[in-house]
């Protein structure tokens, strides 16, 4: 099996997508793409044991099912770590709503590994998933001491100081800025809160705007 080119509109910085861990994610956020795609029971796919990850790759492992969840058996990540592993000349991604689970294998994801969470807002979501909230994925990324970034996607209402704040003490090499790209009825701030967050950010890291927030901000941000 080979490695999947990246496509679509998750990240266009990604070379590859790739998925060893698939199904119905446990996570069930309303607003997730792939709910779409009528998706079979959770499962880890051994076939791609033998996928071929190659050189030079940037690949985000886990793009269709978040395979940090705690349903996720722990021996299904040492696995698909250890693919990972065998090719050490790729970058790679892991992006977890459940990133306190991360500290359980830091020693064991390869060595030019990025890590990231979604922080939509700093207010508690109820009803759009079944993650943990928002507040324990900060602290979990803020105690992390490798290479991290945070995708704000879907951008909902927020607390400026707050986020901000949080954002300061992650200290993530990057956020990403993205909008609803469905009609998901989501609580979506306004043009001029989302153009003072990006300028506050921007004081801090690298802000990289998705073309999905052109929606929000009825203008092109950057």
């Amino acid at each position: 099996m080979s490695v999947n080119k990246q496509k679509g509109n998750m990240y266009p910085w990604l070379t590859h997508t790739w998925n060893i861990i698939k199904g119905k994610c446990p996570h069930e956020c309303s607003y997730c793409y792939m709910r779409k795609y009528p998706q079979p029971e959770l499962h880890f796919d051994d076939r791609e044991m033998t996928t071929k990850l190659g050189s030079d790759n940037f690949i985000f492992v886990g793009s269709s099912c978040d395979a940090f969840a705690e349903a996720i058996p722990d021996r299904w990540i040492d696995q698909m770590l250890s693919c990972c592993r065998l090719y050490p000349n790729n970058k790679y991604l892991f992006q977890s709503k459940n990133p306190m689970r991360f500290a359980l294998w830091l020693d064991l994801f390869p060595p030019l590994t990025l890590l990231g969470t979604t922080i939509e807002s700093n207010f508690n979501l109820l009803g759009c998933s079944k993650t943990p909230i928002v507040f324990e994925r900060y602290q979990a990324m803020a105690q992390i001491d490798k290479p991290k970034m945070i995708s704000i996607e879907p951008i909902m209402d927020f607390d400026l100081e707050t986020i901000v704040n949080w954002m300061q003490e992650i200290q993530p090499e990057f956020i990403s800025i993205g909008a609803d790209s469905s009609n998901n009825n989501l609580p979506e701030p306004s043009p001029d809160k989302i153009r003072a967050l990006i300028e506050a950010l921007q004081d801090i890291t690298e802000v990289k705007v998705k073309d999905n927030l052109t929606r929000l901000m009825k203008e092109k941000v950057i």
